[in-house]
């Protein structure tokens, strides 16, 4: 039961991507959600164009495709890059290289509807000032904010910062902020008045490189990455007479008599926080992570992020779950963004290498004519071969694989994502993304075994029993069942003719202790 002197059951700052996803996991999860923006209301751009195959899948999870106006037909392209090198991504099945001309703001736009509908309180022109002290070791964190009405104090048990990369929780929270300056200025702008060639996935030319893409009728998306451009500070503009000639030094073509409806700058800082929680106040997207926009990954891990986080924090506050199992948001997802930092940064010395790198691209061309390779290159750019140790002791102290699949148990969809695919339940057709809409946990069981339902009967309301079969069994590679996290992880499996051995375990687990009878 909520305490009646918060004002909140989670407080989250910003209103980007990952907290207004956040926002609305929680709200599924039963939890009373504040979230803080700084900005008086959205500024319509957008650094984001798209989203990768897992984030794709996540929002098809919550079914949330058709509210891109698009149904689930999103304009997505089997064939993508690893640091500009081209090759097919559904080398890996269910793969492609994500959904593309899905503008930041239109993201933004369907997330807050979403979560607005579902009763989150978003709050615009409310800059954090301060955390108290008592963040650490109390039982809420206390932040000072200025609102459009004067400075207020809001409570919460927790506080999460989705802020991006300059987090003031971060800061204030003291969580450490380790990696490598920035060592060069790239830019983007979107153009008007021109009629440009598309270059979806770069071009590499001896000064640099550039990609175009058609946004609307009469605006184009360029990125300009010139070789030589020094980093810039954070607070620098720049001007579209300068994208224009970094633009005409690259390619040789004037593209001054057009306009710009948006300019900005961005660079290959590489830093990842230390800590993804830090007692009371944790961190997810930008605030947690910055890199190399390399194949549009940095929205993608942040909306990923508050998947895997908003329905265990949900659990916590509302009391069904114990707080140690907010220890396995950090232990997940940390390795998977020390590991889209090492991509993000192999792509960047690939493909902005100049001269220097041309060895190093040749032999990655090379090594893509392997089935081997493009397999594994697409699953770490869409993000599908994420696997989490959903076995192992909890410590807290990151020491899960992410990815990699040490520790996950011998089935091989353990701690792997629930593939999308056809099922029949109560003689309807559905799917098993269909069944995760709710927002809950989900026993699928293909066997029709009357025991599955009564072992998971004390968690009724927390985990869907769901009765159904399936045209083409090998998808689930032999299991009779599985337990389904919220977030559509595979937390426990059996076989055809198991009896349910270890399910009230991986329950207790993953969804609390049972009720009582």
């Amino acid at each position: 039961m909520q305490d009646t002197t918060m004002d909140a059951d989670v407080i989250i700052t910003g209103a980007g991507p990952t907290g207004l996803m956040l926002a609305g996991e929680l709200r599924l999860g039963g939890a009373h959600v504040i979230v803080l923006d700084q900005l008086p209301e959205p500024t319509g751009q957008s650094r984001g164009l798209g989203f990768t195959a897992r984030a794709m899948e996540i929002f098809d999870q919550r079914g949330l495709l058709p509210r891109f106006g698009q149904g689930e037909s999103l304009d997505v392209s089997p064939v993508g890059h690893f640091g500009g090198v081209q090759f097919d991504f559904t080398a890996l099945e269910g793969a492609h290289f994500g959904a593309r001309g899905i503008p930041q703001s239109q993201t933004e736009a369907v997330l807050a509807d979403w979560a607005t509908h579902l009763g989150a309180d978003i709050r615009r022109g409310c800059q954090v000032l301060d955390i108290a002290d008592g963040f650490l070791d109390g039982d809420h964190a206390e932040v000072t904010v200025a609102t459009p009405d004067g400075v207020r104090r809001l409570r919460a048990p927790y506080l999460v910062g989705c802020d991006g990369g300059k987090s003031t929780v971060r800061k204030l929270a003291g969580i450490d902020f380790p990696g490598t300056e920035a060592t060069r200025a790239m830019f983007l702008a979107d153009v008007t008045g021109l009629d440009l060639k598309p270059r979806y996935l770069g071009e590499t030319l001896p000064n640099g490189m550039v990609m175009a893409a058609p946004l609307t009728e009469g605006v184009h998306r360029i990125i300009v990455c010139p070789h030589g451009a020094a980093a810039r500070s954070a607070d620098d503009t720049v001007t579209f007479e300068e994208v224009a000639k970094a633009w005409e030094h690259i390619t040789g073509e004037d593209i001054s008599a057009g306009g710009a409806a948006w300019v900005s700058f961005f660079s290959d800082a590489t830093r990842q926080a230390a800590q993804y929680r830090r007692g009371r106040v944790l961190l997810a997207g930008d605030a947690a992570h910055i890199h190399l926009p390399a194949g549009g990954q940095g929205l993608s891990t942040g909306v990923q992020d508050a998947a895997n986080l908003g329905w265990k924090l949900a659990a916590v506050v509302t009391g069904r779950a114990r707080p140690a199992l907010l220890d396995t948001y950090h232990a997940e997802r940390h390795p998977v963004g020390s590991r889209l930092l090492m991509n993000t940064r192999a792509q960047g010395m690939v493909f902005l290498g100049g001269d220097q790198a041309e060895p190093l691209r040749r032999i990655l061309t090379e090594l893509t004519g392997y089935d081997t390779v493009r397999r594994h290159l697409a699953g770490i750019v869409s993000h599908l071969d994420i696997r989490y140790d959903v076995t192992g002791t909890v410590t807290g102290t990151g020491t899960g694989t992410g990815q990699g699949g040490q520790g996950t148990g011998s089935h091989p969809l353990l701690g792997r994502r629930l593939p999308k695919t056809p099922l029949t339940v109560s003689g309807a057709d559905t799917d098993t993304f269909a069944l995760l809409h709710a927002g809950h946990g989900v026993l699928l069981d293909l066997t029709a075994r009357p025991g599955l339902r009564e072992s998971a009967a004390p968690w009724a309301g927390r985990v869907d029993t769901v009765t159904a079969t399936c045209g083409d069994a090998a998808v689930f590679a032999g299991a009779g069942a599985l337990l389904v996290r919220p977030d559509g992880h595979i937390a426990w499996t059996t076989t055809t003719d198991g009896d349910g051995a270890g399910l009230a375990g991986a329950l207790t687990r993953w969804f609390g202790p049972p009720a009582q009878a």
